[in-house]
């Protein structure tokens, strides 16, 4: 997997902590109370749907440079989401995949008057434009998941570690596991796991998890494993004792010496373990933490949803769990691309269709957009629900996958009340 799956991984929603309206809907029609939130309609309805965008909304894309490629199926996505009638309402602008031609791109969005801004889509664009677009105070929906890059005004849509790493601590607390721990790569996105590990933990009132990182290579997983499940401790107390009785050459000092070699060691001090590796590491760290006795029957594997791609190596740590959208959202999505454009869109798609469905949403809207795009009843997209905090901060809400022999399968569905346990 490549480090820019780190940077887009792709999202699921959820409706945490949201009023008791229903969450605005689009994609689809239907109807709800007047006292619910607006309805949304699909990108194929002309006449019969609501209003489109009153107000010209930016997307802002690598349209040149190494990244064009993708950047041309999020331009597709959004086209999808906001063509009606024969016309866009997108003013589409070219970043080049840099800081400065992501500032070059925001200025111009701002000398045409665009109300809204979709993209960029990495981190450090995101990081260049944010002062701009807060200075004009128009809104900006990031296609990154950098959550640090999260301000009033400024939200990044992308699916982040933390809102995979809170969603499997509340899978695990609701099975009783209370005992974390993390396995992961001293590199960003390891680095970025753990921070989250952390603040899930301590938000859900949990003991403070262990967290051991390792550098690339068998020696350096095999002593982080080793040190992690205080493999010495456990079995020092066994291997003393039959030090001991090899110094005894006696038929009963051998008896017990057969007895010690056979006694199963303490569970280690965890029972859920985090991994974040991906491909022959994640093989090298299945095959030693038996050899240290972590116990799979014991000790839940949890990790990154990048796992569901088979390509990861995800299929030797069988009956690991991983969050991720539950795909069957996304089918009507998956549909309307593939009937305009010949092929079905890639995962990260999702995020410029379902941003640029708010974007449509809100500009066609009379009110404060900080207030539309804050709504506490949320939305829901190809990927499921999604709520914009005025902070910044996006609420997804994702299911649980396990992954067994035959392909993944969900075990625990995303969340479908205002219970904030899926974020």
């Amino acid at each position: 997997m490549s480090r820019l799956a780190f940077v887009f991984l792709v999202c699921v929603l959820a409706l945490p902590g949201c009023s008791e309206q229903s969450p605005v809907s689009y994609g689809q029609r239907y109807q709800v109370s007047p006292s619910g939130p607006t309805v949304l309609g699909g990108p194929g309805e002309t006449t019969s749907g609501p209003s489109y965008a009153t107000h010209k909304i930016a997307i802002l894309l690598p349209l040149s440079g190494p990244r064009a490629g993708l950047a041309s199926v999020l331009l597709q996505a959004a086209q999808l989401a906001t063509d009606g009638n024969g016309a866009s309402s997108l003013d589409v602008l070219d970043t080049a995949g840099t800081a400065s031609g992501a500032v070059g791109a925001v200025n111009t969005a701002l000398a045409h008057g665009d109300g809204i801004i979709l993209g960029p889509l990495t981190s450090a664009e995101t990081a260049a434009i944010a002062p701009v677009a807060q200075s004009a105070r128009v809104p900006v929906l990031a296609f990154t998941n950098d959550t640090a890059q999260a301000r009033p005004g400024l939200w990044p849509l992308g699916i982040s570690p933390g809102q995979q790493i809170r969603r499997l601590v509340a899978a695990g607390q609701a099975q009783g596991r209370t005992r974390f721990a993390a396995l992961l790569p001293e590199t960003d996105f390891g680095h970025a796991m753990a921070a989250a590990l952390g603040e899930a933990t301590q938000a859900a009132g949990l003991p403070d998890a262990r967290v051991r990182m390792h550098a690339s290579g068998m020696a350096s997983i095999t002593a982080a494993v080793r040190d992690i499940s205080d493999y010495a401790d456990r079995r020092g107390p066994i291997d003393a004792k039959i030090k001991g009785l090899k110094e005894e050459p006696t038929p009963d000092a051998r008896r017990q010496i057969q007895q010690l070699q056979k006694t199963p060691i303490p569970s280690p001090p965890f029972d859920i373990l985090l991994l974040g590796d991906t491909g022959d590491s994640l093989q090298e760290i299945a095959a030693v933490l038996p050899y240290y006795d972590v116990d799979r029957s014991v000790v839940q594997i949890i990790g990154p949803a990048l796992w569901a791609d088979q390509a990861s190596g995800s299929a030797s740590v069988h009956g690991a769990w991983y969050a991720a959208p539950d795909n069957a959202m996304r089918s009507s999505f998956v549909g309307e691309y593939q009937g305009r454009y010949g092929s079905a869109p890639p995962s990260i798609a999702d995020i410029a269709y379902d941003a640029a469905l708010i974007a449509r949403f809100v500009s066609a809207g009379s009110g404060a957009y900080a207030t539309a795009l804050t709504q506490p009843s949320g939305f829901v997209g190809s990927d499921g629900w999604i709520t914009l905090m005025p902070d910044g901060h996006v609420r997804r809400g994702l299911a649980v996958f396990k992954l067994e022999r035959g392909g993944p399968a969900m075990i625990d569905p995303p969340p479908d009340s205002s219970s904030p346990t899926g974020f």
